[in-house]
């Protein structure tokens, strides 16, 4: 074949239409309606051709067509509205700039100091915005993506920051005997929804991070813009990298070990120079609080040491305080395999010798992502210890992960309880205009306005002005018929690809039933989250599918990482049960799920399964979409359900805890899922009264959506992240800023002063007075503390007793912590401390005194992992 030469031809829009190009290269029509419905109006047939794609579909319409357009008044007016629309959503004052008022100078709240963060930084390996820009695999990147949509709805000043990857993720097919196939389709970036960062002479703007051997890994900068919210993705296949060096951001989560670290060192330390690329471009004002959603972006801190070793003359020790003080982590995993770990020597050869950062010595870094505890591997560097350690708050994604987080983290704290580990949790959610259904979104607000967002329009019946029970059935059944359509369409391709010739595929139009109980199962397929729990009795499902009076249909879509042998296995094993000619009319495996699907999939399902390996979901936020548009869940207690599971949202799969043969639990636990089938779900959806209608199902609906509604939105989410973590963290930030970074600088001092002295802390002696008197509730027992300090003054620790209910095991349940104050000082550094604590709860009492740094620097008593207990 002749080689050939390849570019992309721009269109060139009417001037009266010129506004169409800003509307198609800002992503808020992925999630805005209006915007979508005029672009679908331009041409339908190229709309629909185009995936619902602009910037395709800009370049599909013909010159005449556009000129035709262009002649039409109302066309460009609907145009030039749209356009007013977007600029004032991009401009106008949002909940966030309430939170920081002007004050009567002009100054902001952040310019005064005391304010929410200037600017946040947001890096993740992945970003789901739209399936028009593939760069995500799943949950993990559909939560940045609806992270980032909703700051931009409530005005919060988040800079995304990630890679552009060339292939995506990858496309799934199948094969005639239902394996997984995966084909990597080179995405073209002038063809995307993206800019190009350049520089004021118009050359491509670039970043460099050094690789071993002398090499350079370059990269340009691509903005996409989602609503109010820039991201920037980083690339790199430019001129002037080798081969080796353009194929590092070949693909998602593919290749060997040394590409993915290769990726994360692009990604973290190339992320950072990159926001400096961008500020110094744009005058957007440098990030105050940097937000790692998971350990891959964890090589920012790095960077941000170096930056000030380098250019301030710090040292290590102080530079890390002041990157501590301003980062957030979050993470995902709730198990440790989900971790990345890179071998240590692969570690040293990318950040030691000639490669090592300035300022940064390559064994500090090793430091920061070594197992150096019990049970670790000290041959291994783990990006989420350095995350941990790198940060000074931590987060879990749902309060059962956070708890999760705590005991499986709390190695990086001897001494505490897995309950003091300082991981907090923020709840995922879930963007709404993304993921509800827009005219189920529409029928909400014309009949409830402004309670349409809150939910609490759902709870009022017809006689109260609200939604029929009619309607709304009638609303579900139409986005039911929509899922049935787009599933026919879906199945007919599939099957086309995996070789079947038009006239095998007659049975395809019967495929589904708009009218049938539909139940849904999408999401990535690691083992843990059993896709094919519903198959271990396989004559009990095909008896609840082929049920003559009250079937059930089933709806399956998900990809596995094509190096996960057990997760491709899974994929297969169902996609053979579904082709059995029994039952292929009533369970469907749909390939190359994504976004596109989703937003037909979960409207259109009536019960959402998930049933994971508890307590292995971390939050898991494919519910909280279905529930969005009246989908009822039926889940393992895990992830957020465990949360928000109230009785009458959805249903609850009991689960086997404690039993250790894995066969044996998931043959209980399936079972219990077909016994919540057959004998409360499947007929509570057929029980029907004389005008049709499921009415107790619809109470359930209705309390979903007035219950869950409020709590599963993304919003909700980003405030949440906003008020407990993003503002603390500026305040913390602004503390270790400054010239010299003098604040950060004293509390590496500090650190280090305490933890040298720290060997000769010890309690020596522990006297209650009041406790040998059979004292009653509401009496106090006052307990004194003499302790040895060494060379420490007592302002350096915080000397407390820990108290509460003495368990059968003799465990203390703690009731709560009360410092002790200093009373008294002696020779050789001896010191008295005593507090009165109050006997408010009958029954056995117990307490313990123990002894831990104290600075006001630190962001909590665990901190520096010290603690000295009385014996």
């Amino acid at each position: 074949m002749r080689a050939f030469r390849r570019f992309t031809v721009r269109t060139v829009l009417p001037e009266p239409l010129a506004p169409l190009d800003e509307l198609a290269r800002n992503l808020r029509w992925s999630w805005h309606a209006p915007t979508r419905e005029l672009f679908a109006s331009i041409d339908p047939q190229a709309w629909a051709a185009v995936r619902s794609d602009p910037v395709a579909l800009l370049g599909a319409v013909s010159p005449e067509r556009l000129a035709a357009l262009a002649a039409d008044p109302d066309v460009v007016a609907r145009v030039h509205a749209a356009a007013d629309d977007l600029r004032a959503y991009l401009t106008m004052p949002r909940w966030y700039q309430s939170l920081a008022p002007e004050g009567a100078d002009g100054s902001s709240g952040a310019d005064r100091g005391d304010g929410p963060p200037r600017a946040i930084a947001y890096f993740s390996a992945e970003f789901g915005i739209t399936a028009v820009l593939p760069q995500y695999s799943g949950g993990l990147g559909i939560l940045a993506g609806d992270h980032l949509k909703s700051a931009s709805d409530l005005g919060v000043p988040i800079v995304g920051v990630g890679l552009l990857y060339g292939a995506g993720y990858f496309k799934q097919s199948l094969t005639r005997d239902g394996w997984q196939h995966e084909t990597y389709p080179v995405l073209d970036p002038d063809n995307l929804p993206l800019t190009a960062l350049r520089e004021d002479d118009g050359t491509l703007a670039t970043i460099e991070v050094p690789l071993p051997g002398g090499r350079t890994l370059r990269a340009q900068v691509w903005r996409a813009d989602v609503g109010r919210v820039p991201l920037l993705l980083l690339d790199s296949n430019v001129a002037g990298n080798d081969d080796a060096a353009r194929r590092v951001t070949d693909r998602l989560y593919g290749g060997t070990s040394e590409h993915r670290l290769q990726q994360e060192l692009l990604l973290g330390i190339g992320g950072v120079r990159a926001l400096r690329l961008f500020s110094r471009l744009t005058g957007a004002p440098e990030p105050e609080v940097y937000h790692a959603n998971e350990g891959h972006a964890g090589f920012l801190g790095v960077e941000r040491i170096r930056e000030i070793v380098e250019l301030e003359g710090t040292s290590f020790a102080a530079a890390r305080e002041a990157v501590r003080a301003g980062t957030v982590f979050t993470t995902h995993t709730p198990v440790p395999a989900g971790i990345d770990r890179f071998g240590v020597d692969l570690v040293r050869s990318y950040l030691g010798g000639a490669s090592e950062l300035p300022g940064v010595p390559v064994d500090e870094v090793l430091a920061l992502g070594a197992e150096d505890y019990d049970g670790g591997d000290p041959t291994v560097f783990n990006m989420a210890v350095m995350g941990l350690r790198l940060a000074k708050r931590a987060n879990g994604v749902s309060l059962l992960h956070g708890a999760v987080s705590r005991e499986m983290f709390s190695v990086l704290w001897p001494g505490f309880d897995a309950a003091e580990v300082p991981i907090a949790s923020v709840t995922n959610g879930v963007h709404g205009p993304t993921w509800t259904d827009p005219e189920f979104a529409g029928a909400a607000q014309e009949q409830f306005g402004a309670d349409a967002a809150s939910g609490a329009g759902w709870l009022r019946g017809e006689d109260a002005g609200g939604v029929s029970d009619g309607r709304l059935w009638s609303e579900r059944g139409r986005m039911r018929a929509r899922l049935v359509h787009d599933a026919r369409e879906r199945v007919r391709r599939s099957w086309s690809d995996r070789g079947a010739s038009p006239a095998e595929l007659g049975w395809v139009d019967d495929v589904l039933d708009p009218d049938v109980l539909t139940i849904g199962f999408a999401r990535r397929v690691p083992t843990y989250k059993r896709l094919t729990l519903m198959l271990r009795d396989p004559e009990r499902l095909t008896r609840l599918l082929l049920d003559p009076d009250r079937p059930i249909q089933i709806v399956v879509a998900g990809k596995s990482h094509p190096a996960d042998e057990q997760g491709v296995g899974l994929i297969q094993k169902f996609v053979q049960f579904a082709d059995d000619e029994r039952v292929r009319e009533r369970i469907v495996f749909l390939p190359n799920y994504d976004i596109a699907m989703a937003q037909v999939l979960m409207p259109g399902c009536d019960v959402w399964l998930n049933n994971p390996l508890r307590p292995l979901e971390a939050s898991g936020t494919s519910g909280m979409k279905c529930a969005l548009n009246g989908a009822l869940n039926l889940s393992i207690l895990d992830g957020w359900w465990d949360e928000w599971f109230d009785g009458q949202n959805g249903w609850a799969i009991p689960t086997a805890d404690g039993v250790e043969d894995p066969e044996r639990r998931d043959d209980l636990e399936a079972a219990a899922l077909y016994e919540l089938l057959e004998g409360t779900v499947v007929p509570r959806f057929y029980d029907r009264d004389a005008d049709g209608l499921p009415r107790h199902w619809l109470e359930m609906v209705r309390h979903t959506l007035a219950t869950l509604g409020p709590k599963v939105q993304a919003t909700r989410m980003v405030a949440d992240y906003v008020e407990q973590l993003y503002a603390p963290t500026a305040l913390d930030a602004r503390a270790m800023d400054g010239t010299g970074h003098a604040g950060a600088v004293a509390l590496a001092a500090w650190k280090e002063r305490v933890r040298a002295g720290w060997p000769a802390v010890r309690v020596d002696h522990v006297e209650t007075e009041g406790a040998d008197q059979a004292p009653r509730v509401g009496d106090a027992v006052t307990v004194r503390a003499f302790v040895s300090l060494g060379d420490l003054a007592p302002s350096d620790v915080d000397v407390q007793v820990t108290y509460g209910r003495v368990g059968e095991n003799d465990e203390l349940t703690s009731f709560g912590t009360l410092s002790l104050a200093h009373t008294e000082s002696y020779e050789a550094g001896r010191h008295q401390f005593s507090a009165t604590v109050a006997l408010e709860r009958p029954g056995a009492f117990g307490y313990g005194v123990r002894v831990v740094p104290r600075h006001e620097g630190l962001a909590g008593a665990t901190e520096l992992g010290l603690v000295v207990n009385a014996a």
